[in-house]
Parts: structure tokens; sequence; C-alpha cells
């Protein structure tokens, strides 16, 4: 089984360390992971922003640097969304006006292997308990594309309660955004910011030490305004808690 690694930009630029944790969990349930270089951004941002064809380049590229590979493992639910609802489109619509025949191909091809990570840990792998300890209280973002485009469900909940050591709260109004919405939180800055608000305040009321998300993009907005206000409340990554084996992983 040949698996590759997609970090996403927000991941390799701003926390590596969620890519590593990936890896790390990968490594230790006996996986190889490969990292091929000639990926870059999947070209979400343009598309949201609504320049299709300007996007088409970056997914040839993106299906080029993932060609022959079996899985390709992601810990960014938007961006797997992107690969998986959108590539096809945007390859036949190519196709459709005459621009690169093969594009819906590759496009469909690798929107077939693409797996965010919790998908890869639970319905490939089989496995929810991947031998973490994390003994602080934690409760649960479900991210948008996580949740509506990709359908998770309970997967990141039942590898958080496989966790030894953690105890997971439930957070009120979860299935509500955060506000980020990529673009929309820079169109829309007023509305973004109400939104974090009520999901810091919900997040607050639980008690829990650790806010988790599987979409750091998600993570970043609430973060910003955690700080903001001071709160005590950390975001972490899902993965790194599931990488974690001792008592403060981000310390």
């Amino acid at each position: 089984m040949r698996v590759a690694l997609f970090p996403t930009c927000v991941n390799d630029a701003v926390h590596p360390s969620t890519a590593i944790a990936t890896v790390t969990v990968l490594e230790r349930l006996g996986v190889q992971v490969d990292f091929p270089f000639e990926q870059t951004c999947c070209g979400q941002p343009q598309y949201n922003t609504g320049y299709r064809r300007a996007t088409e380049p970056l997914v040839r590229r993106t299906a080029e640097a993932f060609d022959g590979y079996d899985h390709v493992v992601s810990p960014s639910g938007s961006c797997v969304a992107m690969i998986r609802d959108h590539y096809p489109r945007i390859g036949a619509r190519a196709a459709a006006e005459g621009r690169g025949d093969d594009l819906a191909g590759r496009a469909g091809s690798l929107a077939g292997r693409v797996r965010e990570f919790t998908e890869f840990l639970v319905d490939v792998l089989g496995v929810t308990d991947v031998g973490a300890y994390f003994p602080h209280t934690v409760t649960y973002h479900p991210s948008c594309h996580g949740l509506r485009a990709l359908g998770l469900g309970d997967r990141p909940r039942r590898l958080l309660e496989a966790v030894e050591g953690l105890d997971l709260v439930e957070l009120p109004g979860a299935e509500e955004c955060c506000g980020f919405g990529g673009t929309f939180a820079v169109k829309n800055p007023d509305v973004s910011a109400a939104m974090g608000a009520d999901k810091i305040r919900n997040a607050e009321s639980t008690g829990a030490r650790v806010l988790c998300g599987a979409d750091n993009s998600c993570l970043l907005h609430l973060d910003g305004m955690l700080r903001r206000r001071g709160s005590g409340l950390r975001p972490l990554h899902l993965a790194e808690i599931l990488a974690s084996t001792e008592e403060e992983p981000w310390s």
C-alpha cells in the first residue's frame, strides 16, 4: 500500500507540527508515508474566490504529484473536500470547454484516492485506538467541511474517546460554524468574528482545557480570538492529540 501525505498549505506554512503528528501516528501503525515534493496548493482559495480557470493548473499539478499512490492522506477536511467534491467538476468543465480532456480523468482518479486523516484511520486501517495518551479535558469542534461535505460523523469522536486519560466533553452548538469559512472571514469580518465569539463562549462553558478540531484553518481563527481574550483554552489539532504519548505534547 503506497501512502502519500498531503499536509496542505496552512499546515506546511503555519502548523507543521500537525503534519509531523499525522506521520507519527501513521508510522506508529506501521504505515510508510511518502511526501511528494511536487505538491503545492490545491487551489481552494482561488476556486472559492471565483477563479476557476486559474485553479486548473493547480488541479493538474496536484493530480500529477500524487499519481500512483493508493491513498493520499490529509489532516484537513476542507482541502480534502476541495479535491473530492470540486476537482471532478473542474476537470469536466475544462474538458467541455476544450482545455485538456485528460484533466477530468486525472481529477477523478485523485478524488477517489484522497482521504481525510480520521477517515483513513477508521475506514482504511480499521483502528480507533492509536496508542495515544493525553490526560486532559477536551471538547471537539467539527468543522463545516468535515461535518457537511465529507460526512465524517463520529469518526473523530471515536478516536478521541479511545485516547488514554482523555476526558471528552460535549460542545454546545457543536454543529454551528465557527465563522472562518476561508475568504468569508476576510469579506465579512464582523459576522465572522461574531460567529467565532459564539463558538468560543460555548467552548469555554465546557470547562475543557483543549479545544480540538480537525481543520487548522478553523483553529487558527479561533486561536486568534482566544488569545485576544486572554483565555486559557488551548486549540489543538486532533492529529497532535493522537500523536501524544506524554502529558504536555505542546511544551
